[in-house]
């Protein structure tokens, strides 16, 4: 198996709802995001022969979909009165409603099915919520 391994780093705030602890309240990240492409084979021909895919188009495609929730508020949705999101709106404040839970596991896979979804052979994803924690995410094999 071949792979590859890029990543990219988001600033965000968020806070978790029906959570008890600190982490209830409004606060943000240094968000790490490392991105895996893996395929059994290289590329036989063209431009990326005898590579997986090449690092310039990887990290590109991968550092567009990081940049996506940079300096925004992670909302998941229904978790605040529509009148708090107008008003936050009003004040000039990037919102990013999710349907999720803001967890680092749901960014990981979130970041995972987004890589998917550009045609990547994505293998695995890692959120780093802090330098010492991450979370991960890679699909059961099989």
């Amino acid at each position: 198996m071949f792979e590859l391994k890029t990543e990219s780093a988001f600033d965000s705030a968020h806070f978790l709802t029906d959570y008890y602890g600190k982490c209830e309240n409004l606060h943000g990240h240094r968000w790490r995001v490392v991105g895996y492409i893996a395929q059994e084979h290289l590329q036989s021909e063209g431009t990326h022969k005898d590579m997986v895919l090449d690092f310039c188009l990887f990290k590109k495609i991968f550092r567009e979909e990081v940049a996506r929730l940079d300096h925004t508020f992670l909302v998941e949705e229904g978790s605040l009165h529509n009148d708090t999101l107008e008003c936050l709106k009003r004040e000039g404040f990037k919102l990013t409603i999710l349907p999720f839970r803001t967890t680092a596991e749901n960014l990981a896979q979130y970041f995972y099915r987004a890589l998917q979804e550009k045609k990547l052979p994505v293998s695995c994803i890692e959120v780093y919520e802090t330098p010492n924690n991450c979370a991960i995410y890679r699909p059961k094999q099989g």
